[in-house]
């Protein structure tokens, strides 16, 4: 069995040695930001950065950050989502972009971590009549061996990230997921409604400014906010379906 701590630690050691500086996990309140009540994900506490100013630790960034997150609490209760949950994540502020991150990202999981190729699966952003079809990370994917009926094109629901209010950075996103069932060989194309395909991480690619509704330009610095699940990544690399299995929490139930 591989500990979350032992993951915690892989995942930094990963994006260290791929450059990136280590940042303490931020406060779960928000400084100098009345928006919200919580720290939401690991890009939350770097918004500034993203948006231009330059960090002290440098343009290529890793943390792991604790978070409370509430808008998607009608699944909790489920296997795999939570309100409070820890995330793994490295940023490129303006440094690297779609195709190393890509790169990056399935290195870790298939030569770092030795998750099972054949059940992998990916998504990108099909486009709109606002922004178009992401086609550079489905070729960056497509060129990596995932098998094109495994790379899902999906809408701004599934697929696309902006900051909240008319203006600031935004841009499509490219999830990976997991098929965790052990008892079915992964089927040979993505079905995002099978929730046996879980999500375990997600690179948002920032690459565009809003400004205004529907009113998209090419962002002066284009950034990647990569966030990936603790809790999920250690129920799939134990080969279980079920986060609340995992060290995490199956301690503090059998209390």
């Amino acid at each position: 069995m591989i500990t979350s701590s032992e993951i915690r630690r892989k995942y930094i050691e990963f994006y260290k040695s791929k450059g990136h500086a280590e940042i303490p996990s931020a406060s779960l309140i928000p400084e100098n930001d009345p928006s919200v009540l919580f720290t939401t994900a690991g890009m939350h506490p770097l918004v500034p950065f993203l948006l231009g100013e330059k960090h002290p630790s440098g343009s290529r960034l890793v943390n792991s950050q604790k978070c409370i997150r509430t808008g998607d609490i009608d699944e909790v209760g489920d296997k795999t989502h939570h309100t409070f949950f820890e995330m793994l994540g490295h940023w490129s502020l303006g440094d690297y972009f779609k195709k190393e991150a890509i790169a990056m990202t399935y290195e870790f999981v298939t030569e770092y971590l030795k998750l099972d190729k054949s059940r992998l699966a990916v998504s990108v952003f099909a486009g709109d009549n606002d922004v178009p079809f992401d086609e550079e990370s489905f070729n960056a994917w497509r060129k990596l061996g995932i098998d094109e009926k495994r790379i899902a094109k999906l809408d701004r629901k599934g697929n696309w990230w902006e900051a909240g209010g008319p203006t600031g950075p935004s841009g499509p996103d490219t999830e990976m997921f997991y098929w965790s069932d052990n008892s079915t060989p992964a089927p040979d194309s993505f079905n995002d409604d099978d929730d046996r395909w879980v999500e375990i991480g997600n690179d948002v690619l920032m690459q565009y400014e809003k400004k205004g509704e529907g009113n998209y330009l090419p962002a002066k610095q284009k950034n990647i906010d990569n966030g990936t699940g603790l809790e999920r990544l250690t129920a799939v690399l134990n080969g279980l379906d079920d986060n609340y299995q995992t060290d995490l929490f199956l301690p503090i139930i059998i209390k």
